[in-house]
């Protein structure tokens, strides 16, 4: 499976030739090292872990662990694979590994809104704010009754919005740049400007 560890720019629009317009992401890629290759008889599963973002400032266990690969990233993933092929440590990976019309999933984490109640969270309806709605117009309402004595996991409530991991199926690359190592993809993707997002080839 392809993978990449790319930085998410922002987005823009392309013009087709018949003129359709389309929302693009775009996506930064810098040079993606291969750190570790893990594999079935000693860890149980296939997996490589690419490491990105050159840095000075790495804990010495780390800088240890890819002494091997020959950099210090300051950002590290692992992404399992069924076939290592030709792999090995030290590999290097950049925008030219996908290909215009491609089909990706998109993973990252996404925007944390904060604290947030029902209504913004799970899009509950108002109460009505006049003939009698007593000033309950925003609460949720009963939540069930008395048995068994507990809330059940799950249940929709206020709480925690946003801030969670978020894969995005089935999107296209639009373009591959790689003078300036950018890769740009149809639609939207998961987290805010400038946040690490994880490019997947489609199973």
């Amino acid at each position: 499976m392809k993978a990449l560890i790319t930085r998410k720019l922002g987005m823009t629009s392309t013009i087709s030739e018949d003129g359709g317009v389309a929302a693009v992401t775009l996506l930064s890629v810098p040079e993606n090292v291969i750190t570790q290759i893990k594999n079935l008889e000693n860890d149980g599963y296939t997996a490589i872990q690419l490491g990105c973002f050159e840095s000075k400032n790495v804990a010495k266990p780390q800088a240890g662990h890819m002494k091997s690969a020959g950099v210090n990233a300051k950002v590290m993933r692992e992404i399992r694979v069924d076939e290592v092929d030709d792999l090995k440590i030290g590999d290097k990976l950049d925008a030219d590994l996908f290909d215009s019309g491609e089909v990706v999933s998109v993973s990252g984490v996404s925007k944390g809104k904060g604290f947030a109640g029902t209504i913004k969270r799970h899009n509950f309806h108002r109460q009505r704010k006049t003939h009698g709605g007593k000033g309950n117009t925003r609460k949720p309402g009963s939540i069930g009754s008395m048995y068994p004595q507990k809330i059940f996991k799950g249940k929709k409530m206020s709480g925690q919005m946003g801030a969670v991991n978020v894969t995005t199926k089935n999107l296209k690359v639009a373009l591959v740049d790689k003078e300036n190592s950018v890769i740009g993809v149809f639609g939207a993707v998961p987290g805010p400007r400038k946040s690490i997002v994880i490019l997947k080839g489609a199973k």
